[in-house]
């Protein structure tokens, strides 16, 4: 079953009073795109960001991001520039209430193996590559924004403006939602890192680390082996592919 953009409009106002069968699911209703052929569920790539090396003040993974993909700050007179502004990625600072202890750490997509985008997407826009990697299609996605409701990680922008300058490897469009891509197009060109990644090495800071989880004999893989890490909302049981440590 296909859901034309005209028709989701017309209809989308009736959803809320439609009554789902159990165990029915919008995405699977609305026949999500394929992942991409050369994608291969042998893989599964994640990152493991040590909070322990993530310097305070330092923005060079965002900074990176942005560049990579073309991500520019856009100028609202008057209004918070950081809520309508692409953020594919963003540093928090964390304090424990009890001790007083900061420390910083990036957060972006979490590129779940079970994404609450993905579930909730009536168009098949959200959808999950056989390696973990959770997209937008540019071309499906109609801005419903119902993705950005689901996710628990606050991970997903929506472009309010037209865009110019723009990344082939990184299409963007008005009326659109996006998020991090975990460098797609560089993983499907051999690269081997991330923008953000790369970044944080030549910084010294050595606190990003991208790779394959499914590979045991890749650094990421024998870390999360022999070392404790953790996963924002691990409650949710949405199994990430982004690792903490130090949180």
């Amino acid at each position: 079953m296909s859901v034309s953009r005209r028709k989701f409009l017309g209809i989308s106002g009736a959803v809320a009073g439609v009554a789902l069968a159990p165990g029915v699911r919008l995405i699977e209703i609305a026949a999500a795109k394929p992942a991409a052929e050369e994608a291969s569920s042998t893989q599964r790539w994640g990152l493991l960001i040590d909070t322990n090396k993530c310097t305070k003040g330092c923005t060079s993974c965002v900074d990176a991001c942005n560049t990579e993909n073309g991500i520019k700050e856009m100028s609202h007179p008057g209004h918070d520039n950081t809520t309508t502004s692409a953020q594919w990625i963003r540093k928090l600072e964390v304090t424990d209430k009890n001790t007083g202890f900061e420390h910083s750490l990036p957060v972006m997509c979490q590129h779940c193996a079970e994404p609450p985008c993905v579930d909730v997407c009536p168009t098949g826009a959200s959808m999950k590559r056989a390696d973990g990697i959770v997209l937008v299609d540019k071309h499906v996605c109609i801005g419903c924004r119902y993705c950005m409701m689901a996710c628990p990680y606050k991970a997903r922008s929506f472009i309010h403006e037209d865009l110019t300058d723009q990344k082939a490897h990184a299409p963007r469009g008005k009326g659109t939602v996006e998020s991090c891509t975990l460098c797609v197009h560089k993983i499907d060109n051999g690269d081997g890192t991330t923008a953000c990644a790369e970044a944080c090495t030549k910084e010294g800071h050595n606190a990003i680390v991208f790779g394959d989880l499914n590979d045991e004999n890749s650094e990421i893989a024998q870390r999360v082996k022999k070392e404790a890490t953790t996963r924002i909302r691990a409650d949710l049981s949405l199994n990430t592919g982004v690792r903490y440590q130090g949180i």
